[in-house]
């Protein structure tokens, strides 16, 4: 019996297989994961407040939909890694308290879990195993 995550995602053999895009291809999707991720932020600071607690899950399966989606295209830990900083860089902007008092984030126990955990779905995919040859910086050799 076969795993039915197989036929949508592929088996981890056939993912390390895929080759790397170029490196300027890289480079350009790193940009726009980086631009992506400060869209997510945004918008799931809203949707988590507007739709309890169903917005929640929403946006923390964005996130995590967002980071996976740069690991397999850019086939590195940096491709999941961009999304997050873009969402905690939007995040900081957010949280910063405002002269006229307004504030995006109220006392309640979703916005609490969405800037305290919002992070863990992209920090899952970025510790999954990627077709980079590198090791934190250091080359390795591919059998």
């Amino acid at each position: 019996m076969t795993n039915p995550l197989h036929t949508v995602l592929g088996t981890r053999a056939q993912r390390l297989a895929e080759p790397l895009p170029p490196q300027w291809v890289r480079v350009v999707c790193y940009a726009v994961l980086l631009v992506l991720g400060l869209l997510v932020s945004i918008c799931g600071s809203f949707v988590q407040a507007l739709w309890s607690p169903g917005g929640l899950l929403l946006t923390l399966a964005a996130g995590g939909a967002l980071s996976y989606g740069g690991l397999r295209l850019t086939g590195t830990k940096l491709g999941a890694g961009v999304p997050l900083i873009g969402w905690f860089l939007a995040l900081l902007v957010l949280l910063a308290p405002r002269p006229e008092g307004d504030i995006v984030f109220g006392a309640f126990a979703d916005a609490y879990v969405y800037v305290l955990l919002g992070w863990l779905p992209g920090l899952a995919c970025a510790l999954l195993p990627t077709r980079s040859p590198f090791a934190f910086g250091i080359p390795r050799q591919r059998d």
